[in-house]
């Protein structure tokens, strides 16, 4: 069965997509930017940004079933390749002992003040702890 999970994001009603996709044992969460949706606004700094993408992502698989565990694979978009010393600390906080398949792109996003960008796919483990 198919499950589709929103933010409540406006961009998402707009541009027609769901935060996340829940299908069987997978969970495809959908790039997610570092807004907070609470005031709609966007911190200026790109660890800021990095820590609400991951509660973000952490809140939508939650709500699919999932937990940040059961993530095997990470893609990273950040506009400047500067950023890379400053955010691998808090993603290895995050991520250190899961460890997903994962890559990092420089390019540029969707509007000027977002600096990153974090997609994640999660596979559930079974109640022995394996995929």
């Amino acid at each position: 069965m198919r499950k589709l999970i929103s933010t409540g994001s406006p961009f998402e009603k707009t541009a027609g997509y769901s935060r996340t996709v829940v299908q069987g044992d997978w969970c495809f969460v959908s790039g997610t930017t570092g807004y907070d949706y609470a005031t709609m606004t966007m911190p200026e700094t790109v660890e800021e940004q990095t820590r609400n993408c991951l509660e973000t992502i952490i809140k939508a698989l939650a709500e699919g079933g999932f937990k940040l565990a059961d993530v095997v694979r990470a893609h990273y978009y950040i506009t400047d390749a500067s950023y890379v010393d400053r955010v691998f600390p808090i993603l290895g906080a995050y991520f250190g002992d899961i460890r997903p398949a994962a890559t990092m792109i420089t390019c540029g996003l969707n509007t000027p003040e977002m600096k990153i960008e974090i997609e994640v796919t999660a596979l559930k483990r079974s109640a022995s702890g394996k995929a």
